[in-house]
């Protein structure tokens, strides 16, 4: 049975509480659930790299970066999972690791949120750009501060880039759903609120890993699929060729 997710308001070090996510609050199998090896096919990520970023790094005493909503080591959440998009797009850029991780903490502690990289660029961009500025002078780390004070087009473009592709709760500024590839795939959407977060057509809601295992059940033949599920073919022919694509 996975875990339930913490208690809505946690404090953090006698500094003040975060606030989970409302909808989790409501309904804790809203939240998602992934394993560490689904987020990796998801993201297209190496395994090693990922169980860094989600547990941390024992050996040299670093802990994770991400604070997960669930604490078993085996399940991530929706909103995990976004953020780790945010932290894979930064880390191509050269921010390095301590950066990002005393970004995180600062911004979990500012905002008092969980989840500070899954919020809505449109609202902290600014601010998230301020805390990013703050760290890397601190930590003496010039490649994101340059990034950050002087060449905010770069900065822009690599938010606007995580920020493709995923819709926004508008009362909570948090990742609500995520349109993994919507220029190839733009009918394929990942809702935690959707079959526990797996790719699923967006309209018709119809898991993309049930689709393609039918379609492989049936030598192929996508005219009987769609009449299974009475679906148009088209849609079929989407969530099939969206999981050969993510390696399934």
């Amino acid at each position: 049975m996975t875990a339930a997710p913490r208690s809505t308001i946690q404090a953090i070090n006698g500094k003040g509480a975060y606030v989970e996510h409302k909808r989790i609050e409501a309904d804790p199998l809203l939240a998602g659930f992934y394993s560490p090896g689904d987020v990796a096919r998801l993201l297209q990520i190496a395994s090693p790299k990922l169980r860094g970023w989600l547990n941390g790094w024992g050996k040299v005493g670093a802990g994770p970066i991400i604070d997960r909503d669930f604490k078993d080591g085996r399940t991530v959440s929706f909103l995990d999972l976004i953020e780790v998009r945010f932290i894979e797009a930064f880390r191509k850029q050269g921010v390095p690791m301590q950066t990002l991780r005393r970004a995180a903490v600062r911004a979990r502690d500012d905002w008092k949120t969980t989840h500070p990289f899954a919020l809505s660029k449109a609202k902290y961009l600014t601010d998230r750009r301020r805390i990013f500025a703050q760290v890397a002078d601190e930590e003496k780390d010039q490649v994101t501060y340059d990034m950050v004070s002087g060449q905010h087009e770069m900065w822009d473009v690599i938010e606007s880039t995580i920020a493709k592709g995923v819709e926004f709760d508008p009362a909570s500024d948090l990742a609500a759903r995520w349109f993994p590839l919507p220029g190839e795939f733009p009918g394929i959407s990942i809702d935690p609120a959707v079959a526990f977060g797996k790719p699923a057509l967006a309209v018709e809601r119809i898991p993309t890993a049930a689709l393609h295992r039918m379609w492989k059940a049936e030598g192929g033949n996508i005219a009987r699929v769609a009449r299974a599920y009475r679906i148009n073919q088209d849609a079929v022919r989407e969530a099939v060729e969206y999981e050969i694509t993510i390696g399934t």
